[in-house]
């Protein structure tokens, strides 16, 4: 039986994430995040990498709002539009990624959705909650298909 991960994956973050919104408060860096990243943990550098980008966004963000009146929909749009670039700009890097060119970033939203979360929430509470919360649909992902999984 061939089953396509990606949207099981998915579906299964969007229930982990509002899990952990209604259980704890904390947002998961975004409703989709958690099941992206959960594929990509046969790939730890994939998922720093990624993590790395989100990072960097909201560092850039946050500096360009010393000089520039950026909040609500502007913000967040910013915040798509500069982890869109930031990770298409480590893509672009040869041998960015410190462990060969299997490493990459996730998706090409997903830098700019853990930005926000970086920026709404706090980068200690965001990074807990995404990690805790990938590594859980990670789990569920093996409990349903069986086997590890080396997507």
């Amino acid at each position: 039986m061939n089953i396509d991960l990606l949207p099981l994956s998915v579906g299964i973050g969007l229930a982990v994430s509002l899990l952990f919104t209604e259980a704890f408060g904390l947002a998961a860096g975004g409703m989709v995040v958690p099941g992206y990243l959960a594929l990509a943990w046969s790939n730890p550098l994939s998922v720093l990498v990624t993590v790395g980008a989100g990072l960097i966004t909201f560092l850039l963000v946050h500096a360009l709002s010393a000089f520039l009146v950026i909040y609500g929909r502007r913000r967040t749009v910013l915040m798509i539009l500069v982890g869109y670039a930031v990770g298409m700009g480590l893509r672009a890097l040869p041998g960015v990624s410190l462990g060969g060119p299997e490493a990459q970033v996730i998706g090409y939203i997903i830098p700019g959705l853990i930005a926000i979360w970086l920026d709404r929430q706090g980068v200690v509470e965001t990074l807990t909650a995404l990690t805790t919360a990938s590594i859980v649909v990670r789990l569920i992902l093996v409990a349903v298909v069986g086997v590890e999984l080396d997507a």
